[in-house]
């Protein structure tokens, strides 16, 4: 009788155990027998622990203080992951565990042949929280990347991201820090309804292409409160193919009040064929970025951007402050050249993947340059097209480029360059050049 009474008990203490405040059921990865020491590969423990939430129709996977070190993992619907305090999931180093096809990942074609470290598809309700961290150990990778980008401007070497959700509705990232990833930290792809807010994502300013945030395809996006200190682009919103049931691949998406640290700025592009509208960035601050605000494509690459608003914006040593530009050359550093250097700028036919932008505001921006103060350079055949630049004061050292570009309007605009002219122009029609500079 004694055995039963303790066994009852023991049973009644356990299933307890696995339920949260609010009634959910709860699964915690140690009791599956994780042993976040991180040496231990817990790979099994935590997907046996994510499969049995899926298989409850939801609930919470707990990962308690420690180093939860891992192969790749697969999510399932209805599922929360709670990173506590002083808890970290950590990728695994032997990259043949994240080939499709395990092999020699130096011989990859493409970043098709790679899983993520953590994905999943055709989700609903999916959420990433605590105050843990999820480390990506891209270090294994990157000297390699560096490598070949090294030889080849540009290139990109083969690489797993480390969090892709694709085709997922009600996603949310939140208090948690995301680094060291070996390529893009988080991709949200084709999904709908995303919050990241709060969110600290980190790589060293080194790392090639360390992107924080690419949502690709997707829409109702909000990135509020985050800080981001990365290798590559700190937001990235693309559009590289049309996403079925919608006429814009990416649209209404909003970044505010986030912090951008080394990094190559807040970006659309270069993939805009899929097209992007409806987006605005507010209450945003960028020190020591290679690039500001920048939407970037090319020829063949391109699609409609529009409806893009940017406001109270502050920049310190951020190089430029605005990138517009149709001459994109897949690298960062290149993609400020001229028309004249970066390609053929005669007029060409225009297709359906030209690049288009329109109706872009930017107003309320402080910024100071230590080089090009910045960049509208759109194509002789599709010309940037209705840009307003309000209350903005950019101190750099080089002028403000504006070629092939029409109904470009300056109010309240004051640029200060150490040497040349404030703006410089060629087949643009520019409002308010002439009072440019006066004080208002």
């Amino acid at each position: 009788m004694r055995l039963t009474i303790t066994s009852a008990f023991v049973f009644l203490f356990f299933a307890i155990s696995l339920q949260g405040a609010d009634g959910s059921k709860v699964f915690d990865v140690r009791q599956f027998g994780a042993k976040g020491d991180g040496k231990t590969l817990d790979t099994a423990a935590i997907q046996k622990a994510l499969d049995e939430c899926g298989k409850a129709a939801g609930g919470t996977v707990r990962f308690p203080r420690g180093t939860y070190y891992s192969k790749p993992l697969t999510l399932r619907t209805k599922t929360t992951v709670l990173l506590e305090v002083g808890a970290t999931l950590l990728a695994c180093t032997n990259q043949s565990d994240f080939m499709k096809v395990p092999g020699d990942w130096l011989k990859a074609k493409s970043g098709g042949d790679f899983i993520p470290f953590i994905g999943g598809k055709d989700l609903t309700e999916v959420t990433f929280t605590g105050k843990g961290t999820i480390d990506g150990n891209g270090a294994v990778w990157w000297e390699e990347a560096e490598k070949g980008r090294q030889k080849v401007s540009g290139y990109t070497l083969p690489r797993p991201n480390l969090i892709v959700l694709t085709r997922c509705k009600n996603v949310r990232l939140e208090n948690l820090t995301v680094q060291n990833s070996p390529k893009f930290h988080f991709v949200p792809t084709e999904c709908e309804g995303v919050v990241i807010s709060n969110v600290t994502v980190l790589a060293p300013v080194h790392a090639a292409n360390t992107d924080a945030i690419d949502p690709s395809g997707c829409k109702n996006v909000l990135i509020t409160k985050c800080r981001i200190d990365v290798g590559d682009d700190n937001v990235a919103i693309k559009a590289g193919k049309k996403v079925e049931g919608r006429e814009f691949a990416c649209e209404d998406i909003t970044v505010t009040d986030c912090t951008f640290l080394h990094g190559h700025g807040m970006s659309i592009g270069s993939e805009t064929s899929g097209g992007v509208r409806n987006v605005t960035v507010r209450n945003c601050t960028f020190e020591n970025t290679e690039n500001g605000l920048r939407i970037k494509s090319q020829r063949g690459k391109g699609g409609i951007v529009e409806n893009i608003s940017y406001s109270n914006i502050t920049m310190k040593n951020v190089n430029p402050a605005i990138t517009l530009t149709c001459y994109y050359m897949n690298n960062s550093a290149g993609d400020a050249a001229r028309p004249a250097i970066a390609g053929d700028n005669s007029a060409q036919v225009i297709a359906s993947n030209t690049p288009v932008y329109r109706n872009i505001h930017i107003s309320n921006l402080k910024a100071t340059c230590p080089q090009v103060a910045g960049i509208i350079t759109g194509l002789p055949e599709s010309m940037i097209s209705n840009v307003v630049l309000e209350n903005v004061q950019i101190f750099a050292a080089k002028s403000f480029e504006i070629r092939n570009a029409r109904g470009i309007q300056l109010k309240n605009v004051a640029v200060s360059v150490k040497k040349g002219p404030p703006f410089a122009t060629e087949n643009a029609q520019v409002e308010g050049l002439e009072r440019a500079n006066e004080k208002q």
